[in-house]
């Protein structure tokens, strides 16, 4: 006759201080996007599952809650899902039902997606690396699902080419150059400033399926910096993608507004109490430092700023 295993963790802890997180992180699985027409896209993606812990009880069951993200990421894998955020709203209800003394689950995952795209002079074909961000959170009130991307671009100090623009058109007036001719040059041929490599960062949170499509949050934050980037490029490529940043030089502060407005122009369907996060990294060239934006704010919120400016 075998002996029964005493549960530890349903014992009473030595400190009775409930706990906000607790769970695993690093999860790897494969889960499989799929695409109307199209083959499915396989993801690696990397999963952290969290549970509550209320002060009475000494541990979570970690076995529980790996069985039931294998038994929800190996049902999504062979059975594909259409949204990444679903997966993780799907598992974090199953954690919130398999654990009685849990009151949230949290869920998050992140993938690097691989797409496709032309490059903007030669139009050859090419591909670009994007991270998928998704996660959900589950109560007795509901599910929230969070959807976003971090993506890759260029931007130019807009102060460093105002001095390099200043002693352009200084150069002209000691050249005899007319004012006329001046103005006219220097408005077709941005001057230079220091550029640098930019990470954007754009995610929507809401109740249930925020009905947010990942490839038009991709396209706001990559298009919210200077310039897009391109794994392929030509000469004609690189001199396209160096004028067009020139020519819509941005701080770290203009990209995240440029987030903001891209938002609200696209998004019109979403509730006022979802919350969008955006954030804007800068690898500086000329400092030592780096530099950095971010605003975390409701819709309603957003909307009415926005409106402000019209």
């Amino acid at each position: 006759m075998s002996q029964q295993l005493p549960d530890v963790q349903a014992s009473s802890p030595d400190v009775t201080v409930g706990l906000s997180q607790v769970g695993v992180t690093g999860v790897e699985k494969l889960v499989k996007l799929a695409r109307n027409g199209k083959r499915p896209i396989i993801l690696t993606a990397e999963f952290d599952v969290f549970v509550d812990l209320p002060a009475w009880r000494k541990g979570a069951d970690m076995s529980r809650n790996m069985e039931v993200i294998d038994e929800i990421l190996e049902s999504a894998t062979r059975e594909e899902a259409y949204r990444p955020e679903e997966v993780c709203g799907d598992a974090a209800g199953r954690l919130l039902e398999k654990h009685e003394y849990t009151t949230r689950a949290e869920v998050s995952m992140e993938a690097t997606l691989m797409r496709r795209e032309r490059t903007p002079a030669t139009d050859r074909e090419t591909q670009h690396t994007v991270d998928i961000i998704a996660a959900a959170t589950a109560t007795d009130e509901g599910t929230r699902e969070e959807i976003g991307a971090r993506v890759d671009g260029l931007t130019v100090c807009p102060c460093s080419q105002g001095m390099s623009t200043a002693r352009a058109k200084q150069t002209l007036e000691d050249l005899g150059v007319d004012e006329e001719t001046i103005t006219a040059f220097l408005d077709e041929v941005p001057q230079p400033g220091h550029s640098q490599r930019g990470h954007a960062t754009l995610t929507i949170e809401a109740d249930g399926d925020p009905e947010v499509e990942l490839d038009t949050v991709i396209d706001i934050a990559r298009d919210a910096m200077s310039a897009r980037i391109y794994n392929l490029a030509k000469r004609p490529d690189e001199d396209a993608m160096t004028y067009r940043s020139h020519a819509d030089a941005k701080f770290v502060e203009d990209c995240v507004r440029s987030m903001a407005e891209g938002v609200v122009d696209t998004f019109e369907h979403l509730p006022d109490d979802a919350v969008v996060t955006m954030s804007q990294s800068n690898d500086e060239s000329i400092h030592q430092h780096n530099a950095h934006a971010e605003r975390v704010v409701d819709m309603e919120t957003l909307r009415a700023e926005i409106a402000r400016e019209d």
